[in-house]
């Protein structure tokens, strides 16, 4: 049985084994709002599916802007360093979300299907030559940032440096950082997203890029970013630079965290890939299954901006708020048998992979949404199954549900 006292849901060594799914079940159940002691200051860990909706949409009482998302404090300086269209508020959030929306609209997300599924189709036809492969490294890495770097502009030849940048963004999240100075970075790290160089690399290789689109557009997203205008305002070089960076981490990151720990879900449950393979229908469950079930964000804090309650539990101006997805992904109240992976779960109550409907609701969400969409069918297509060749191997991180390494053997046909 699990106490207050025992409750730590901030150790990243924790989620090398996964969710603690046991934890979260206790805390939902007992102390859905949680005073959870933290080296930088005490937080309320908010694990129940409602009470992170309130969270979520009441934007105005519990702030991104104010003390950023990361669970620790920030100076100011690094405030208005790092602070990306994740941590803004109205009216500034949405000057950003216009500037940044067009490329992915649901329209527009529609134009990259052709290369996505052509891309898709390369890897698992790959894959299935191989036989033997990690899936991470055959599949899920490849596939997102391949899809990113072709519709921001990047050139393929630098699609492996992207993937380096943001798997060491990861590594920030785990207490093993690069050393202070790599990439050439002289920036103090407090300044740089994750407190990592990678995040200076991302900055420097984007604004370069920025400069090359400003003098010569193309037909891609960085173009798009740094033409684009609201009310005859175009993004600052530092705004454009912390775009860049979060759409490659999160372009590239979150995906790949879906993509693995959905693989890992149908080897564990291969009824379900058969389920899915004999009821293509089941296309739009089976991707929001997949979602739901990786939870690749684990939480994002916001700070009380005035005093509150949530539960009717007092929240006091200036205190964090952390929206544990990883729990309310997962609350009994909304999600029969939520540690089941099942394709053919409902798409409604809609879980909070991507935020609830509201102004932070994840702009690539779309995105997302195709790239899972295409590798479905793609491997529906061929008829492929999965047999796992060794353990998974998964981040040590509070922050993303990453994996690392997922050992496997790919068939085609039966």
């Amino acid at each position: 049985m699990t106490t207050t006292e025992a409750i730590n849901i901030v150790d990243p060594a924790i989620y090398e084994q996964g969710i603690p799914h046991e934890t979260f079940r206790w805390m939902r159940n007992n102390a859905p709002v949680y005073r959870h002691e933290y080296s930088d200051g005490d937080f309320w860990a908010v694990t129940r599916y409602n009470d992170i909706i309130q969270v979520t949409r009441d934007w105005e009482t519990f702030s991104s802007a104010k003390k950023m998302v990361n669970l620790w404090d920030l100076s100011d300086e690094a405030m208005e360093a790092r602070r990306s269209i994740i941590e803004s508020d109205p009216p500034i959030h949405a000057r950003l979300r216009k500037l940044a929306m067009p490329p992915f609209t649901l329209r527009k997300v529609a134009d990259y299907e052709a290369a996505t599924r052509k891309i898709a189709g390369t890897l698992l036809d790959a894959a299935v030559n191989n036989s033997d492969v990690d899936l991470v490294t055959a599949i899920s890495s490849p596939l997102p940032i391949q899809v990113i770097v072709n519709i921001l502009g990047v050139p393929s030849e630098d699609t492996d440096y992207m993937v380096e940048l943001s798997d060491h963004l990861v590594e920030g999240t785990t207490g093993e950082p690069l050393v202070p100075d790599a990439y050439g970075n002289k920036t103090p790290l407090e300044l740089l997203p994750f407190n990592s160089p990678a995040a200076f690399a991302l900055f420097e290789y984007g604004r370069k890029l920025g400069e090359e689109r400003r003098a010569n557009p193309h037909e891609d997203v960085v173009s798009t970013l740094v033409h684009s205008q609201v009310d005859g305002e175009h993004l600052s070089e530092t705004e454009f630079a912390n775009f860049f960076q979060v759409l490659v981490f999160a372009g590239n990151e979150t995906t790949r965290t879906a993509i693995s720990n959905g693989l890992h879900a149908f080897m564990d449950n291969p009824d379900q890939l058969e389920k899915f393979y004999d009821n293509p229908e089941l296309i739009e469950n089976a991707v929001e299954e997949i979602i739901r079930y990786a939870t690749p964000v684990l939480h994002f804090r916001r700070t009380a901006t005035k005093d509150t309650e949530i539960d009717g539990h007092p929240i006091a101006t200036g205190d964090k708020v952390v929206m544990w997805y990883a729990s309310s992904n997962f609350d009994e109240e909304f999600f029969e048998n939520p540690l089941k992976f099942d394709v053919s779960r409902p798409t409604r109550p809609k879980h909070l992979a991507f935020g609830a409907q509201g102004p932070h609701h994840c702009i690539g969400a779309s995105l997302a949404r195709l790239e899972i969409k295409i590798l479905l069918e793609e491997m529906r297509k061929r008829r492929i199954f999965l047999e796992r060749t060794g353990n998974i191997v998964r981040t040590r991180s509070n922050f993303v549900n990453g994996v690392l390494s997922l050992p496997a053997r790919v068939k085609q046909g039966g």
